[in-house]
């Protein structure tokens, strides 16, 4: 069965959000690996309207540094699929908008062949943890406290506690640590 994956940037201080974050050449080249193992993202409204049309220009003009044109590329060729109860049409030819309820589409998706599975959207993850359906989390932790922003869990609670099992951590020269967690099952 496909795994579904949650990567995210972090500070320091627990905050989930791309405000003075640093995203340098590696940090691309790391989430570039993770998606070109991906055939799909999942999104929500927020999240999806910075990505999309920032990157798909960026791989259109091929108009930052090489490393970043080519996860622009990776990104725009993987099928999107947006969860949205306000915007009804998308320009994008990669994104779908969902039809099914979160939890269903993704039980659906994970059936399918393919490669793995990504969530681009805090709101999803908050939300698929409690389902159980995320089997990875990939978080990377920036050296930078900034007091404030978005969090997991902000908006939707938590039922019962996760166990995560570390399967690997690699420090960037840039300073930030991405951790790599798997979801232990509970028999």
């Amino acid at each position: 069965m496909r795994k579904v994956i949650f990567g995210i940037n972090a500070s320091a201080d627990g905050f989930f959000g791309h405000a003075d974050m640093n995203a340098d050449e590696a940090l691309h080249e790391y989430f570039m690996q993770i998606l070109q193992n991906s055939s799909e993202i999942l999104y929500g409204r927020t999240t999806y309207e910075l990505m999309v049309p920032f990157w798909p220009e960026v791989a259109k003009n091929q108009s930052m540094s090489q490393l970043s044109n080519e996860f622009a590329k990776v990104f725009t060729s993987l099928e999107k699929i947006l969860f949205s109860q306000t915007i009804a049409k998308v320009d994008d030819p990669n994104t779908t908008l969902a039809t099914r309820p979160l939890e269903e589409e993704v039980a659906h998706l994970k059936k399918q062949p393919g490669k793995d599975i990504c969530i681009g959207s805090l709101s999803l993850a908050s939300q698929l943890s409690n389902f159980g359906l995320i089997d990875e989390y990939r978080i990377v932790i920036h050296p930078v406290i900034v007091g404030k922003g978005p969090r997991l869990f902000s908006n939707h609670t938590l039922d019962k506690t996760l166990r995560l099992d570390l399967v690997s951590s690699k420090t960037f020269p840039s300073g930030n640590t991405a951790l790599h967690y798997q979801t232990r099952r509970e028999i």
